[in-house]
């Protein structure tokens, strides 16, 4: 059965993005920062196509595990929106459920991605990519908001967090107005690394 997960990188001091985002600005100017240890993984070069990275180890095989469990996903606008401008063609390799306001037909790309606009809801959202996981996990993309939602909807079963050993001062929180009634949590497994710390939780809805 289909897990809910989201798999995040986060500074230390808790930002998941910074100020001022725009397509010309994905995710505030922050993603050297706190996604470095990632463009060092020849797995996630890999995954776009692209000859890259020098390391091979327990990130990489993070990396392509996440994306191996992974059968649909689930974003907001403005995820979409920052980086439809330079994502490669078929980056996702599934189907993509992004929430929006706006009413537009599927962008179905060469190869296995297809962009779904949703306006209904994460619920709708999340009923649709269960259909196309068939039995894989769905993962909540981003941004920092659309994660907070399904947090706060008590739908979230599993996360990564990846803890970059930098303090960026301001920016997007990721856990940003969270019910902390809603959930136990359980720290399943801790992998360190040169460039960051992985954790991953389990979550039981009390």
């Amino acid at each position: 059965m289909s897990k809910i997960i989201f798999d995040s990188a986060i500074s230390l001091d808790g930002f998941f993005a910074g100020n001022n985002r725009s397509p010309q600005n994905p995710m505030g100017g922050v993603s050297a920062q706190i996604h470095s240890w990632m463009f060092h993984q020849k797995a996630f070069w890999n995954h776009l196509g692209l000859d890259g990275g020098n390391e091979d180890g327990p990130d990489g095989q993070l990396i392509r595990a996440t994306i191996e469990r992974t059968g649909a996903y689930i974003m907001g606008k403005r995820m979409f929106e920052e980086g439809a401008a330079s994502w490669p063609n078929d980056l996702y390799k599934a189907d993509v459920y992004v929430l929006t306001h706006e009413k537009r037909e599927p962008w179905v790309q060469q190869g296995t991605t297809t962009f779904y606009f949703i306006n209904e809801g994460i619920h709708t959202a999340l009923q649709m990519a269960r259909e196309s996981a068939k039995g894989k996990d769905i993962r909540i993309q981003g941004g920092a908001n659309t994660i907070q939602q399904f947090l706060n909807a008590g739908l979230v079963d599993e996360f990564f967090i990846h803890i970059a050993p930098v303090f960026l001062g301001n920016g997007i929180r990721l856990f940003e107005g969270i019910d902390k009634d809603k959930y136990d949590l359980t720290i399943a497994e801790v992998i360190p690394s040169d460039l960051t710390t992985h954790i991953r939780y389990t979550l039981t809805k009390k």
